[in-house]
């Protein structure tokens, strides 16, 4: 590990939690039902696009930090984009309102459409 990778992965990093953010904003202002849908998009969307890039560039998982791409972009951008912390959050949220049902739809949903959406990149970029 050299500066140069501590940087990318901080650049990328801000740029994906900022946009993180304004994605999460622009949501909120639109939607206001019980499903957490601001994470829930930017969750699903990031695996999309990691599932994506990954088999297009053919990143070799076992050595995921030293490029460029793996730096700046995988856990860079897109592990500040993505926010599994927040997904947790969003369940206990909703397990303290009584909505125990939901919180647990909401996690398996995350968890099975995000699978689904890395898969789907991952085929598409084939």
């Amino acid at each position: 590990m050299v500066a140069v990778d501590i940087l990318l992965v901080g650049f990328g990093g801000g740029i994906g939690s900022l946009l993180r953010w304004w994605i999460g904003r622009l949501v909120g202002e639109r939607y206001h039902g019980k499903f957490p849908l601001s994470t829930f998009i930017i969750n699903i969307s990031g695996a999309f696009v990691i599932g994506f890039l990954s088999r297009y560039f053919a990143i070799d998982w076992d050595d995921r930090y030293g490029a460029f791409l793996q730096s700046a972009i995988l856990t860079g951008l897109l592990g500040g984009y993505t926010t599994f912390s927040s997904m947790q959050l969003d369940a206990l949220k909703l397990t303290q309102t009584r909505q125990k049902l939901l919180a647990l739809f909401y996690l398996l949903l995350s968890v099975l459409v995000g699978l689904a959406a890395a898969f789907t990149g991952a085929w598409l970029a084939n």
